[in-house]
């Protein structure tokens, strides 16, 4: 039980701390596209740490752009999380796009059609 306690305590530190390096040093916060951490996932030996990243933009953004400069600086964010968090091993860390919210969205729209169409 102190195990999942320990790794849910990590997940939430990683998640604010990654939310917090993403909102200083990405530069596409201009143009109003919205990045969250949605959820991280930490391995039980600290290693390694997926970071689910939702991104939602303008109809005149891109998506891949956004997502490219986050993988560009998971180098910087890593050194980050090493610096203020003062872990033993830093986690190696592999994002992934978390379209669930888009999901929801969409299964939405999808009913709100089916309902004015009855």
């Amino acid at each position: 039980m102190g195990e999942v306690d320990r790794l849910t305590r990590v997940n939430e530190l990683l998640k604010r701390e990654l939310a917090d390096g993403l909102e200083k040093s990405l530069l596409f916060t201009s143009n109003g596209a919205l990045v969250s951490v949605t959820e991280v996932k930490t391995s039980v030996d600290l290693r390694n740490a997926t970071v689910f990243i939702s991104i939602f933009v303008p109809k005149n953004g891109s998506k891949n752009e956004i997502w490219n400069e986050i993988q560009q600086r998971r180098a910087d964010l890593q050194k980050q999380i090493g610096r203020n968090l003062k872990f033993k091993h830093t986690p190696v860390l592999t994002f992934k796009l978390d379209e669930r919210m888009e999901e929801g969205d969409r299964v939405l729209q999808l009913l709100n059609e089916m309902e004015e169409n009855e």
